[in-house]
């Protein structure tokens, strides 16, 4: 899918949040016209060792890069995808708390169908398939941005999660600027600077999100208190690795709820394990049978069939590429194609049953 999006102004250009952070020297990047990252001067990919051969400060480096980019897209889902962003739980304002993204009307408009993305376990937030494809191969193979405004574009709304937003940054915001000092060292205005750079870390992660201390969490909240509000809507899923799990301990958890109102899921390349989840549930393993179809790395071209010995629960065909954090680009017009068929398959079926239902009907009444 060609980027047509791409924010050209500076009001959302990337390069906004380097200047704010004070990393100008260390970060001269942007993303060009084809939204992939580039050096500003010397328009060359991402270099990771630009302390020569210094592990650790390119590492901080690296990890400055990959918050930027976290605020960058939630700014992109927000101004170009033009998604609300929404806190969790609303009540607790005085608490740490996580947020998700939803079009504006997601859960009132009962005429469209409605997509949930559900990504990879790793440090990257709502809006990311892949920090590192963003960073090595672009905003169209590592954002959901592409995602989004094609599923916007064919009038399904959209909820974006953030499964991996489960514990208190005090980094944020203001205090980023200034984060890497000239001679490589983190610095906190709020913590002793000569903190190493894994136990400050561990110190930010000491504090759960209630109602998202896991991905599983988070989910099954958003679930019972935003998706099963929806009235007559129609819900897929697009999952990504780790998010393939969480979707099926979803689908144990809520199983009536989930397979009256999901109708498709994709999954893409996922870690899912049929066996220890579901066991021998007929029922569920039934209806992942007739609702669920996995695109997996593979070398073979897109949408060839690509079973595996140990999955075989459901159809599965080839993403079309061997890299796990370019499959769900990769597989991205195939995903929608399905979707498509299964939404006709069921109002197709609906159309039977309420023939059918108004004939035994009639002969009720003629009776």
């Amino acid at each position: 899918m060609e980027i047509e999006w791409l924010p050209v102004t500076q009001k959302l250009s990337f390069r906004k949040f380097i200047e704010q952070s004070d990393l100008l020297e260390e970060l001269k990047y942007d993303f060009n016209e084809k939204a992939e990252l580039r050096h500003t001067e010397t328009h060359g990919p991402f270099a990771f060792n630009y302390y020569k051969n210094v592990l650790e400060r390119n590492s901080k480096r690296y990890w400055a890069l990959g918050h930027l980019l976290e605020q960058y897209i939630y700014e992109l889902l927000e101004k170009v995808c033009k998604l609300q962003k929404v806190y969790i739980p609303p009540e607790a304002d005085k608490e740490p708390r996580s947020f998700f993204f939803m079009s504006e009307r997601a859960l009132s408009n009962h005429h469209s169908a409605l997509l949930v993305l559900l990504q990879d376990h790793g440090v990257f937030r709502a809006g990311q398939w892949s920090q590192q494809a963003i960073i090595h191969h672009g905003l169209q193979h590592g954002s959901q941005i592409p995602c989004i405004q094609m599923a916007l574009q064919a009038h399904y709304d959209v909820i974006v999660l953030n499964p991996n937003d489960n514990f208190v940054d005090q980094q944020t915001g203001e205090e980023w600027k200034g984060l890497l000092t000239q001679n490589g060292e983190f610095a906190s205005r709020k913590m002793v600077q000569t903190k190493s750079f894994f136990s400050l870390q561990e110190s930010l992660q000491c504090i759960p999100k209630r109602c998202s201390n896991t991905p599983e969490e988070h989910m099954a909240y958003i679930w019972d208190y935003f998706i099963s509000k929806t009235e007559g809507k129609d819900v897929a899923f697009i999952v990504h690795g780790y998010g393939g799990l969480v979707f099926m301990d979803l689908l144990v958890r809520k199983k009536w709820d989930v397979m009256s109102k999901v109708y498709a899921v994709a999954l893409i390349d996922s870690e899912h394990h049929v066996g220890h989840q579901l066991g021998r549930d007929v029922q569920l393993l039934e209806w992942i049978k007739q609702h669920c179809r996995e695109w997996v790395t593979s070398p073979k071209p897109l949408d060839k069939p690509a079973t595996t010995v140990l999955k075989k629960e459901f159809p599965i065909v080839s993403a079309g590429t061997e890299k796990h954090n370019l499959a769900p680009s990769s597989s991205l017009q195939s995903i929608f194609k399905y979707f498509r068929k299964a939404l006709k398959a069921k109002a197709a079926n609906f159309s039977r049953v309420s023939i059918v239902t108004r004939s035994s009907t009639k002969r009720k009444q003629s009776a």
